[in-house]
């Protein structure tokens, strides 16, 4: 992949990295990526040896995605609606997308439907665990990047299992009440351009996340496994 702005950026790549080092190896394993935008990172489990699907309802992304080198398989569809049958995926991920669906619930239902008995499920999500505390810097991230759910990891299990699967492990980033104000400081004040110029802080976060507790923060990382 040539594009490199996914990776300078203050948290996704160990966000990402978590997630795939959670699923092992990947070789011959089919995997979709739910709102994958333009594939990137459903191209560096296609580097791992998946067979990798990226879905997105922006047509100008996969647009883009498209004129990256050693992309995915890009597909038009919604992740409310997924055009698969079931069990047809033995991976599913999905990257910090499910706070921007209008209903959770049944974008994770479907999720689970298309993912084979026994099938792992990473996603990540926006928690916010302290987000109130902030409520003008809170309001701006959910109006400048159409947030409209916030996840807390029991909210997110209770979710998952509703859906037929089981949480295997969850983590969180930006842990501490100076690192998740810092989270919704570049949200609000610095956008993309704020997440990128923040690259420089990614190992001080991680470092600060290790000492931290991890009983909240800003983004909740799960493993779940469909049951069967």
């Amino acid at each position: 992949m040539a594009y490199l702005g996914h990776q300078v950026h203050v948290m996704r790549r160990r966000e990402v990295g978590t997630l795939l080092r959670w699923l092992g190896d990947l070789r011959g394993r089919t995997l979709l990526d739910v709102a994958g935008g333009d594939g990137y990172w459903a191209g560096q489990a296609a580097r791992r040896g998946a067979r990798a699907v990226s879905l997105d309802l922006a047509r100008h992304k996969l647009e883009f995605g498209r004129r990256l080198r050693g992309h995915p398989s890009l597909v038009e569809g919604d992740a409310l609606a997924l055009p698969f049958a079931d069990a047809s995926f033995d991976v599913v991920m999905s990257v910090c997308a499910i706070e921007h669906f209008d209903d959770g619930a049944a974008a994770l239902a479907e999720m689970a439907r298309v993912l084979r008995p026994g099938g792992d499920l990473v996603l990540s999500a926006d928690a916010l665990t302290r987000g109130e505390r902030w409520p003008a810097l809170l309001a701006r991230h959910r109006e400048r990047y159409h947030v409209q759910h916030t996840y807390a990891a029991d909210k997110l299990a209770g979710l998952l299992a509703d859906a037929g699967l089981d949480v295997i492990r969850q983590t969180h980033m930006f842990r501490s009440e100076r690192a998740e104000k810092l989270y919704l400081t570049l949200s609000a004040k610095g956008g993309r351009a704020g997440w990128n110029a923040a690259a420089p802080l990614s190992p001080l976060v991680a470092l600060a996340d290790r000492r931290a507790p991890d009983d909240g923060g800003s983004v909740v990382l799960t493993h779940a496994r469909r049951r069967g």
